[in-house]
């Protein structure tokens, strides 16, 4: 076509879809519906680097009209003076997996039925307000490129959450619980996390502020997978090594942690991260970040991979009519061996830190500050009284040092990742492990 000699490579992805949500405050319904989304992204890889066109209602043209889609990015990509350059990635689709009931077939009513009895189950006493949350997502994936690979899929991602809150004599706690998944309609049977949330609101009222210090900590795996994803994760991130941004930046073949620690990114597993084919249309698969404590990959783009080398290409995600970004999908520290037992009698005395409320974190400086939701002392080996208000921070390096043991009890968590404007379903996990003289906050 003309204008394609100038085109080095292009590149279509176009996601039509619906969004269903629900809302619940205090068990009346605040909000609920759905939406349709039709959104695509061509890119044109110029003489230097990108043109990229993001269009709405999207239909796949033909003849001269896809020549004059092609040579309207081309245009785009005339205008730039960076130089940009793909290595090759191999192109293969998995199976998406299967759905175990179509969200489609349960009516709105039903659904808020269901997310109404979550709501339910935590007003317990001693419960001023109750929060529930539906997102129900279905996508239709067309992808194709100039060297003649072309994929379709679809993928089904519904969850739920419940927040309970708890109020006594001027103290206000907060109880969280979450789930979200691949396999299609989730919500049955669910009422435990409502009850779960609230009771843990409760209890927090009489646990007392936490001490801070160096001590020996536990963290659970929703904390542990927390500090993979947001403090390895990102700093392995190809576009943050290649900016100079991570703390992680030529370290490759380097030990800088335990040689216990083994932690994966795996877009090809059946978790809420799940991507069949990434972005590009490169094949996914496992990467071990960090192998035996030594550096041992990052994730690439194919842009990325060419330019700093030293991992795959496969971890290119986006939001329908969003370009490409290098982004995590399921996170996870590998299971050691092991017991939850054996980790208390090595703490002896310090903190078990459970759960996540967010938190901040420099890859580039390399250190983080997490909070947790809450936590229990260590005695003698033995769970002591509950603590609130307590956080976990330090230098990334120097904290994967400091881990002494690994359970062999991993289990994934789900939520969203935002970067670059962009926010993408992932999951993270761990087994407990032990930090030696971690840095615990507190307000006591």
């Amino acid at each position: 076509m003309a204008g394609e000699r100038d085109a080095r490579y292009y590149d279509i992805r176009h996601v039509t879809g619906r969004v269903t949500h629900i809302d619940i405050d205090n068990g009346a319904v605040e909000s609920a519906g759905s939406s349709l989304f039709d959104h695509a992204v061509v890119r044109v890889l110029g003489p230097r680097g990108w043109g990229i066109l993001t269009l709405d209602n999207y239909r796949w043209p033909r003849g001269e009209q896809f020549d004059e889609l092609i040579r309207s990015a081309l245009r785009l990509a005339n205008l730039t003076g960076e130089y940009v350059e793909l290595a090759p990635a191999p192109h293969r689709i998995r199976k998406v997996p299967a759905v175990r009931e179509d969200p489609s077939g349960v009516s709105m009513e039903e659904k808020s039925d269901l997310l109404g009895s979550i709501a339910r189950a935590a007003s317990l006493p001693g419960i001023v307000n109750t929060r529930a949350n539906y997102i129900e997502r279905t996508e239709n994936v067309r992808f194709l490129d100039s060297s003649g690979h072309e994929y379709e899929y679809s993928t089904c991602r519904s969850g739920f959450s419940v927040l309970a809150v708890a109020q006594r004599n001027g103290t206000v706690q907060m109880g969280y619980e979450r789930e979200h998944t691949i396999r299609g309609f989730d919500l049955r049977h669910k009422e435990d996390a409502g009850h779960n949330a609230a009771t843990r609101a409760l209890l927090l009222l009489d646990a007392i502020p936490a001490k801070g210090g160096r001590m020996n900590a536990i963290l659970d795996p929703e904390l542990a997978g927390v500090f993979a994803h947001e403090a390895v994760g990102h700093a392995s991130e190809g576009d943050l090594v290649q900016e100079g941004n991570s703390v992680l930046n030529g370290m490759i073949g380097t030990q800088i942690g335990s040689p216990l620690l083994t932690i994966v990114d795996d877009p090809s597993l059946p978790e809420f991260g799940f991507e069949p084919v990434d972005a590009e249309g490169s094949a996914v698969k496992r990467t071990e970040i960090i192998k035996s404590g030594v550096m041992n990959a990052y994730l690439h783009s194919r842009e990325t991979l060419k330019a700093v080398g030293s991992g795959i290409a496969g971890h290119a995600r986006a939001m329908p009519g969003e370009p490409p970004l290098v982004r995590m999908s399921n996170t996870f520290v590998e299971n050691g061996d092991s017991s939850f037992d054996e980790l208390m009698e090595e703490c002896r005395d310090g903190i078990l830190l459970k759960g996540s409320r967010g938190g901040q974190v420099d890859p580039g400086r390399g250190v983080f500050q997490f909070n947790a939701e809450y936590g229990y002392l260590v005695q003698a080996g033995e769970l002591a009284g509950m603590v609130r208000d307590v956080s976990l921070s330090g230098e990334i390096l120097h904290t994967l040092h400091a881990i002494r043991r690994l359970g062999n009890d991993r289990v994934m968590h789900q939520g969203y990742c935002g970067k670059g404007g962009q926010s993408v379903p992932v999951s993270d996990g761990s087994p407990h492990l032990l930090l030696e003289d971690a840095v615990v906050g507190g307000s006591g």
